[in-house]
Formats: C-alpha cells, sequence, structure tokens
C-alpha cells in the first residue's frame, strides 16, 4: 500500500465520530439508528476497499444518508411512458381515473360494505358491487368479476367445459404473452381441446362437424394482438351462436382487451364492443379492465345468469376474486361510461388515444430546446412525426399519428453504444423516462406526457458526459 494511501486510511473517522454528527441525527431520525449504524459501516468499509477516504465525519455521515435513501426507493417506480405505447404491458398499463383513484383512497381508509348488504343487515355478495352498472352498460342478464381476463377464461372452461371438449378455429389459438398460451390454459382447465379449420380459414361446417355428445362449449377467441391477412375466412361470432343454440352449447366470446364504447369516434379503427358481442349470442363473453376500459386489473364475465350462477359456484371462483381496492376503482370507472360524451375528457387512456396531433407537435417544439441545452453539443435534437400504438394486444395493426423528438449522436463512432448510454442517463433520472431507441437515434413519443412541468424539472438531476464520445 503506498504511504499516501495509508495515510488517507488513517484519516478515516470512527463509527462513533460519525454518529455524533448533525446529518448522523438527522438520517437516524428518519431510518432508524440501527439501519444507519450499517450504512455508516458500509460507507467506511467502501473506503477502505477503494482506499480513498470520503473525507471528514461530515462526509461519510452524508454517504451513508445516500446510501440509505437509495436503499429506501421503492423497486415500483413511477416514470414518464415516451414510448409511443399508451397502454404499455411493462409499464403497468391503464392510467386510473382520478374518479378511480379516490373511491381505491376511500375503500383503503375504510371500512366498507364490501360483501355486506346494509338494507338486509346480513352477508352480501361483492359482485353486487358493479353487476348492475355491468348489465347496464353491455346489455348482459347477469355478470362477476376476477381478477385479469385469463383467470376469467380459465374459470368459464373449468366450470362449463372440465372434462369435456371446448371448440376452437384453429387460427384462434393465441398467445397472449409470456408463453400464455390458450391450448395450455384449456388443459389447466380439464378441457379438452378440439381444433377446426385451418391457420388462415375457418368455415360453419368445421363447427359442425366437431359438436358431439363430449361438447362443453364452443369458444371463439378475438385475435386482438396480431392479425392474419389474405386468403382468409372466419365464422361469425353471430353464425356461432346459431350453430352452438342449435346443438344446445355454450358459445363463450373471449373478446381479450374489450371495450364498452366504439373507438372510432375517436379515430380509431372499430372494435367490437362487449354490448355487440352479448347481442350477437354469446351465451358467455370475457373481457379486460385494464386495458382499454382504462380501469384496474380485471377479468369480466357477462352473459346468462344461469351460466354466470354456474361460474360462482365453482371453489374456483374465490382463489380469482379481486379486493376491495380494485373493486371501488373498477365501479368508479364504469361509472364514467354512463356519460359517453365526457368519458374521454375523465379517462386518461380515452384522453391519452384521442389527444391531437397538434398538440403533441406543440409540445414537442416547446421541449426540444430544453432537451437540447441540457444533453449538449454532441447531439442533435428533432422534432420528429411518430405513430403511437395502444398497446397491450388490442389494436395491433392500428397506430394514431404522433409526435416527438428524436435525439442523435453527431459522431457517426460507436453511435449505437453512445444512443444506450443517453438512453441508461434519462432512466437514472429520479423519475426514469423511458423512451425507444430507433435507426440509431433515441426517440421520445410525447402523447403519454401529460405533466411537462415536471418533466422540465426532474432533467435537472440528468448527468451526461461532456462529450458524445465519452459516453460510449
Amino acid at each position: 500500500m503506498a504511504k499516501s494511501e495509508a495515510a488517507a486510511l488513517r484519516k478515516l473517522p470512527s463509527v462513533d465520530e460519525v454518529l455524533r454528527t448533525a446529518v448522523a441525527a438527522d438520517a437516524a431520525s428518519r431510518f432508524g439508528r440501527s439501519a444507519l449504524v450499517t450504512a455508516v459501516r458500509e460507507t467506511l468499509a467502501a473506503a477502505r476497499a477503494n482506499g480513498a477516504a470520503p473525507g471528514g465525519s461530515d462526509h461519510v455521515a452524508a454517504a451513508a444518508l445516500t446510501r440509505l435513501e437509495i436503499a429506501q426507493r421503492p423497486n415500483l417506480r413511477p416514470v414518464f411512458n415516451l414510448t409511443g405505447t399508451v397502454l404499455h404491458t411493462n409499464l403497468g398499463r391503464a392510467l386510473w381515473a382520478e374518479a378511480a383513484i379516490e373511491a381505491a383512497q376511500v375503500a383503503m381508509r375504510n371500512a366498507v360494505a364490501l360483501e355486506f348488504d346494509l338494507g338486509a343487515g346480513h352477508r352480501g355478495d361483492r359482485d353486487d358491487l358493479i353487476r348492475d352498472l355491468l348489465c347496464d352498460l353491455t346489455g348482459a342478464e347477469d355478470a362477476t368479476v376476477v381478477n385479469n381476463n385469463a383467470a376469467a377464461v380459465l374459470l368459464v372452461l373449468n366450470t362449463l367445459a372440465k372434462g369435456r371438449e371446448a371448440i376452437v378455429s384453429r387460427g384462434e389459438l393465441i398467445e397472449i404473452g409470456g408463453a400464455f398460451r390458450m391450448p395450455e390454459i384449456m388443459s389447466r382447465a380439464g378441457a379438452k381441446l378440439v381444433e377446426v379449420g385451418t391457420t388462415n380459414r375457418t368455415h360453419k361446417k368445421d363447427y359442425v362437424g366437431a359438436l358431439g355428445p363430449r361438447t362443453g362449449l364452443i369458444l371463439k377467441v378475438h385475435t386482438s394482438n396480431y392479425r392474419i391477412e389474405g386468403f382468409t375466412k372466419e365464422v361469425s361470432a353471430r353464425d356461432l351462436a346459431a350453430i352452438a343454440h342449435e346443438r344446445k352449447v355454450p358459445l363463450v366470446n373471449d373478446l381479450g382487451s374489450g371495450t364498452l364504447i366504439d373507438l372510432a369516434r375517436y379515430g380509431l379503427a372499430h372494435e367490437p364492443t362487449v354490448r355487440e358481442a352479448v347481442a350477437a349470442g354469446a351465451d358467455l363473453v370475457t373481457f379486460s379492465g385494464d386495458k382499454l376500459l382504462g380501469g384496474p386489473q380485471a377479468g369480466f364475465i357477462v352473459g346468462r345468469k344461469d351460466l354466470i350462477a354456474r361460474i360462482k359456484n365453482n371453489p374456483m371462483k374465490r382463489a380469482l376474486r379481486i379486493d376491495k381496492i380494485r373493486l371501488a376503482a373498477l365501479e368508479a370507472t364504469l361509472r364514467l361510461y354512463r356519460d359517453p360524451d365526457r368519458v374521454a375528457e375523465r379517462l386518461p387512456t380515452l384522453r391519452l388515444l384521442a389527444r391531437p396531433k397538434k398538440d403533441i407537435e406543440a409540445a414537442a417544439r416547446r421541449l426540444l430546446p430544453v432537451i437540447a441545452a441540457k444533453i449538449g453539443d454532441g447531439f442533435d435534437v428533432a422534432v420528429a412525426p411518430c405513430a403511437s400504438q395502444i398497446g397491450s394486444g388490442a389494436l395491433p395493426m392500428e397506430t394514431v399519428p404522433s409526435a416527438g423528438l428524436a435525439i442523435r449522436p453527431r459522431a457517426a463512432k460507436r453511435s449505437g453504444r453512445i444512443v444506450a448510454a443517453l438512453s441508461m442517463a434519462f432512466r437514472r433520472l429520479p423519475v426514469p423516462v423511458v423512451g425507444r431507441i430507433d435507426d440509431q437515434a433515441l426517440i421520445f413519443d410525447l402523447r403519454c406526457l401529460d405533466d411537462e412541468e415536471a418533466f422540465v424539472a426532474n432533467l435537472a438531476a440528468l448527468a451526461i458526459a461532456e462529450n458524445a464520445d465519452a459516453m460510449a
């Protein structure tokens, strides 16, 4: 060990000296003495290992405090979603409406009548909290709710087709992400999969030929996360309902994402609504709560009263039920749909999807000089056209015209590594900024940025190397 290094280490304060500082006293009041002592010891150990002293007692205490603050930071952190995907599965999908947030807070802070009939004075059914709303909005006879749509499909299959056959078109055997596949859901539910048709073409005769004494149900799956185009053929939900009802077997229509209103009014492609699926003759319809509906994670099952009763009597229903917080938020979200003319103003998902491109371009022009000044001369920043995606398997071929900022390093050498390092720098901000990398540029699609002031304030902590080459 060099003499200078040894001398520096001899100057390290003791743990007791650090604990007597004002900074340490403040840290102890915030995090507790035991945690502080551990952080001080770790800070001193790191200094010894690096062969360099972090300074006097105050400096060590400050370093220990920083260590505690970083450790205390929650793992589930808010981010700025500038990816261009509105319902980003990895970023939590739908943002809740303020009414839903307020309802959830009330449920968290108070005892609530979750399964208690206030009129009769005895135990009630938690589904009663949203049943009438769901029936009113969808036209269904009855309704129930579980943890998510995959759970809804699993529960329906297990109730109606356990030990029996479930008929589905080969072109609808989807994978919904994370290697979670429809055939495997059927297997876990105890149903025997009967594939009909081909990948691209399925006819009425295929379903008719597969029906038999062991048929439990016909399942129609909305291919919401992909499209087969070209020489294709599928049997409509209405025609399938006629086939199923003639043979007295239930038709289950899994809409996947599901929507309660026609998205065409916001300039998007028409997506089958739940009401349309019920009207077309489906005996049961399943759909999600945290995608196009814009609420918390949930899976809805709506349809015939007798079938819903069977589903609710399945022991698996209890294992898949949702808690009071999400039920409160769901009720508040569903109530917003009773005023369809103003639902887009109040529901973040619809508001972001309907946001005009010219407004987003204006935001890009305002933010361009701010970001350019912050990241320095090593990069070019330009307003760029973008094509936002809806996300979470909804309308996979549909994009929404948008705008954003494209940031490119001026040095062509190692540009890929430079852009990756720049993206990391933005993700290291107190509120991480998540964009996407495309064509050797960091792209920020601003469709989902609705708080410019907070975004600009967050940039104060951005640390960028003096030149782009240094970042590589």
